[in-house]
């Protein structure tokens, strides 16, 4: 096989994208391994440390069967966001490549996708007073009422943001008060800069049913294996509940539970609730993509027969 640095021309490398649930761990090692791919995350969460069940991060020994980068990188409080996440990715293909291996991205954060392919939006300034009252408005109103109020603005935000997602929610609502403008006519408008790389996209997808099951079962597995357990250690440790890191999926629903908003069964059910919602999201962000090629995660041979044609 030729190695990726003997190629002329842009960088290749390969995104293995899809919901949250779908099958994206596994076929990504078999892949890795065939065509000496090197993983780089594509995943806003498994990116901290400490927090392995809640996200669903790779095992140790999956992670030793293939290089994994940008998995275990920053602690909870740390701010990371999409500029960080393109420098950071950025350097990880360019230190792949140098050893002739494959940087293959593999998560389901989209953000991220379009921020290395299509370049970062530049988010317009914010005055101080603008985010300092959205901040005292989150806190006195609640996400719901600020959720509300993107729904009107700016529906289509809305139906990609989590409600309880509050750095993005006001994110959203700062960029409409302070132009007048919805977030996401900004980001249509942003030009395409020329691509950088030559990117090769895979999407996974699961029957409906199939998938939503499969998300059932992985919350049951990680309430099995202690998330309860790693969130009390990550409180204990001084991760407090208003990070944004502890706000996500799993985390804050073992919060409410330890801080009795919630009963165990509502903790659990809207954990699966929650986690299901997501999935659509990230299923309709990807199928907006008219380069994403898809398939079935048991379907490895049709993949790999492209990935052979397209020079990989």
């Amino acid at each position: 096989m030729t190695t990726l640095s003997a190629r002329p021309g842009k960088q290749k490398i390969i995104v293995l994208a899809g919901p949250t649930g779908v099958g994206k761990t596994e076929l990504s090692l078999g892949i890795a391994e065939k065509f000496k791919a090197e993983i780089i995350s594509m995943d806003s969460m498994q990116i901290y440390k400490y927090m392995d069940i809640g996200t669903a991060k790779p095992t140790q020994a999956e992670r030793s069967r293939i290089c994994h980068h940008l998995v275990d990188y920053v602690e909870p409080d740390e701010d990371y966001h999409v500029s960080r996440f393109v420098q950071d990715a950025r350097a990880a293909i360019i230190d792949i490549n140098s050893r002739g291996h494959i940087p293959m991205l593999v998560g389901g954060t989209g953000l991220y996708m379009r921020g290395l392919l299509n370049g970062v939006f530049e988010l317009p300034d914010v005055p101080a007073q603008v985010r300092e009252q959205v901040r005292a408005d989150l806190k006195e109103q609640g996400n719901a009422m600020l959720f509300q109020e993107l729904s009107r603005c700016d529906p289509q935000a809305a139906s990609r943001i989590h409600q309880n997602d509050s750095q993005r929610l006001a994110r959203g609502i700062e960029i409409f008060r302070t132009t007048g403008i919805p977030w996401t006519e900004h980001l249509n408008s942003q030009p395409k800069k020329s691509a950088e790389y030559d990117v090769l996209k895979i999407g996974l997808h699961r029957d409906r049913g199939e998938l939503y099951q499969r998300i059932n079962t992985r919350v049951d597995m990680m309430i099995g294996q202690g998330l309860l357990a790693e969130v009390e250690h990550l409180l204990a440790q001084g991760f407090g509940p208003e990070l944004g890191s502890m706000q996500s999926i799993g985390y804050r629903h073992m919060v409410n539970y330890i801080q009795k908003e919630w009963s165990w069964q509502e903790a659990v059910t809207l954990l699966a609730r929650d986690t299901r919602h997501y999935a659509k999201r990230q299923l309709t962000w990807f199928g907006h993509d008219n380069a994403m090629h898809w398939f079935h995660p048991d379907d490895q041979q049709s993949i790999e027969e492209l990935l052979g044609k397209e020079g990989f």
